[in-house]
């Protein structure tokens, strides 16, 4: 595939709820522009799996892992596209992926319509500006309503969301769609739906489609003039509707909304269509460059980077994957040209980089190609590089900014079963690492195991799975640990003194001042010293000394959080003060004071959302409000219930079996990370009586 006019490249991901049908989508798109020649299902009994779950432990579990990245053409348009997983526990996946991508489709199902993981993935694509299509899937199934969903996407994520299409027939009598734009009705024949059969539309449907054309230009001359004025002269072209629809789209302010059925091979054509009518190329988008030759660490300087081929070079490293041939690192480029045999730079490191092989990915597969240049998406092999780094030419110094990263909520100890078992460890760790800035590793400073952190239960499973298989590692885990935090909830004073004499010269500090409640951030140090009590130089001594006082709190040995400390004055000694005197001053101040600002543990909770059968609505409830579930919202619709609630992390162990076995296994659920807040009393006091135990037995 040569590299296309940037006018006529579409980079979109693909994003949605666990099961809304996402792979599914993409397998259809790819079979209908050409790109494979028979289609396989997710979890298809030719035991071949999508194209896109190309990791084992994706086919056999029937979700996707990893966001897997191709491209493909239709009507003289070059596409990107990344299938991302649906998972909360991945969801770096989804936000690496909406970094680089220009545009998304938001796929729903038509009969559960907005779930909790559709509210997280349209917050994601506002976090990057990114214009989306929503597409309403599954309207071959029981209870399909797509009505009903641009209602819940209008409602519970504030869309301005618009039928562009209304369906022929819905459940098991849908056959196509009416397409409101050009007022056609569109069937898929053959024996995949390749065969797109344009008809006028069928008389019963005329007058609900007249109805849903009105509503339709309605919404859509809001944001034109040019069509208000049409509709008024009774001129209104196609193309001035489309040219209205992909403004309002770009700007964020109209979301379309496409109907069909992936699975029965309905509405698919018709979406590409939509992809390239009304989402962004990658001249539209304006993406954000830090000036790292004016940045400080007082000032970041941004500015907007032109997507221009005889630009600048820059590329971000969005993606990561340890590969047959070693690492494979995903760029996508923003501006400039990347050729074989070029030398490129790290902004992180300055470290030069000679770019060897240079491929477009297609999944697991991948095409050699000699150059690529801005809006691109390719992969680069033998590169040395961490997720979110920028590569430049050499007389550029700038970085895109970087990828929102989450805060593990679990942690568990990994133990190598044997020596050969330890190496392999070590091996994978550091390329899970790289791979993903979710996944964590530490190393316990009392017992010196090895701690693995992530977002939840399945995202750790996962790559201890991966240990075994990828590296042969076998490893003994412990139970998972929930991340607790450590926080004070009144102020109080300090006024300490350091004083140490050895032979030679001592250490001398005093410092005056308090602690108190923070909730802007986590950590605050105001200097408030008047008149040179303490010396310029030994501020940040002092701050230094507080903050390596923050990984440990004195109840459970928990990082501490949400505190400021303001330093009011102190004193100084001409030759006993130094910079480790005053980081020792502010070190025991911590100590003999946190006990009185009244610390409290802080426990993660998790927003769960459950969705089943209406019949076990009671059910579901009750096994959330076993595990000090708060519920925050509930709904039921076509003898479907979904039930939302604030359940704290650490009674969520367990919880799948218990849904399976209190709803005859016709429940699931998601749970993603929403804050921290003060555990009950009872659960502090039996913590830190549980730690007290531990630090006794090491």
């Amino acid at each position: 595939m040569s590299t296309a006019p940037l006018h006529l490249l579409r980079n979109i991901g693909i994003s949605a709820h666990i099961d809304s049908g996402k792979t599914t989508l993409t397998e259809r798109i790819l079979y209908y522009t050409g790109r494979i020649h028979a289609i396989h299902d997710v979890r298809g009994k030719d035991g071949v799996g999508a194209k896109m779950d190309s990791m084992e432990l994706e086919k056999e579990r029937g979700i996707t892992i990893q966001s897997a990245a191709t491209y493909c053409q239709w009507n003289g348009h070059s596409i990107n596209i990344i299938d991302t997983p649906g998972h909360v526990d991945f969801t770096i996946e989804v936000e690496r992926a909406l970094r680089v991508l220009d545009g998304a489709i938001l796929v729903l199902c038509s009969v559960a319509g907005v779930q909790s993981q559709s509210i997280t993935v349209d917050r994601q694509m506002r976090r990057y500006h990114v214009p989306r299509i929503a597409f309403v899937n599954k309207c071959d199934r029981q209870g399909a309503n797509p009505v009903r969903v641009r209602d819940q996407l209008r409602d519970k994520l504030g869309h301005n969301a618009v039928l562009m299409q209304i369906p022929i027939g819905l459940e098991e009598k849908h056959q196509g769609v009416v397409d409101l734009v050009d007022m056609k009705a569109y069937y898929f024949d053959g024996e995949n739906g390749e065969n797109v059969r344009i008809e006028p539309i069928p008389a019963d449907l005329q007058a609900e489609a007249d109805v849903y054309r009105e509503e339709m230009l309605d919404d859509v001359s809001m944001f034109s003039d040019e069509l208000t004025e049409a509709i008024l002269m009774e001129e209104v072209t196609e193309e001035l509707i489309h040219k209205a629809i992909r403004e309002a789209t770009l700007s964020l302010q109209l979301t379309p909304v496409l109907l069909g059925s992936a699975y029965k091979n309905r509405g698919v054509q018709k979406l590409l269509d939509g992809i390239i009518a009304w989402l962004p190329s990658p001249t539209e988008i304006e993406n954000e460059a830090i000036d790292l030759s004016k940045t400080n660490e007082d000032t970041e300087v941004r500015y907007i980077l032109p997507c221009d081929p005889n630009g600048p070079l820059s590329a971000l490293a969005f993606k990561l994957e340890d590969g047959r041939y070693g690492q494979l690192t995903y760029l996508r480029l923003y501006s400039g040209k990347l050729t074989k045999g070029d030398f490129i730079y790290n902004s992180r490191n300055r470290a030069k980089v000679k770019v060897g092989r240079l491929v477009r990915m297609h999944a697991d597969e991948m095409a050699e190609i000699d150059q690529a240049s801005a809006g691109d998406i390719v992969a680069l092999f033998g590169v040395d590089c961490y997720s979110g780094d920028t590569f430049t030419g050499p007389a550029t110094n700038i970085a895109m900014s970087s990828i929102h990263v989450p805060a593990a909520v679990i942690s568990l100890t990994v133990t190598p079963q044997d020596n050969k078992a330890q190496i392999n460890m070590g091996k994978a760790l550091r390329r899970f690492t790289k791979e993903d800035p979710t996944f964590r590793v530490s190393s316990d400073n009392e017992t010196g195991e090895t701690v693995i952190a992530g977002m939840g239960e399945l995202h750790l499973e996962v790559y201890i799975e991966r240990m075994k298989r990828e590296y042969g590692a076998i490893v003994q885990t412990s139970p998972p640990r929930v991340a607790y935090r450590e926080t004070i909830t009144q102020r109080a004073r300090f006024n300490y003194t350091h004083k140490k004499q050895t032979g030679g010269s001592g250490q001398y500090g005093k410092i005056i001042g308090y602690m108190e409640p923070n909730e802007e951030s986590d950590y605050e140090y105001t200097d408030s010293v008047k008149g040179g009590n303490v010396p310029k130089e030994f501020i940040p001594s002092i701050n230094k000394g507080f903050k390596s006082m923050l990984g440990k709190g004195r109840l459970i040995g928990a990082p501490v959080v949400n505190i400021r400390i303001v330093l009011l004055d102190g004193a100084y000694h001409s030759v006993d003060s130094s910079d480790n005197a005053f980081q020792e001053t502010a070190r025991g101040a911590w100590r003999e004071t946190y006990g009185r600002a009244q610390p409290v543990i802080l426990e993660p909770i998790m927003r769960v959302g459950v969705e089943g059968p209406t019949e076990f609505h009671g059910n579901i409830i009750a096994t959330l409000n076993q595990r000090r579930g708060i519920i925050v919202g509930a709904s039921e619709a076509d003898g479907f219930c979904a039930v939302e609630a604030d359940v704290p992390l650490a009674e969520m162990f367990g919880y799948a079996t218990a849904l399976r076995s209190s709803t005859q296994g016709k429940a699931e659920f998601t749970m993603e990370f929403a804050r921290y807040a003060e555990a009950p009393k009872s659960v502090q006091e039996e913590l830190i009586k549980k730690a007290e135990e531990e630090k006794k037995a090491s």
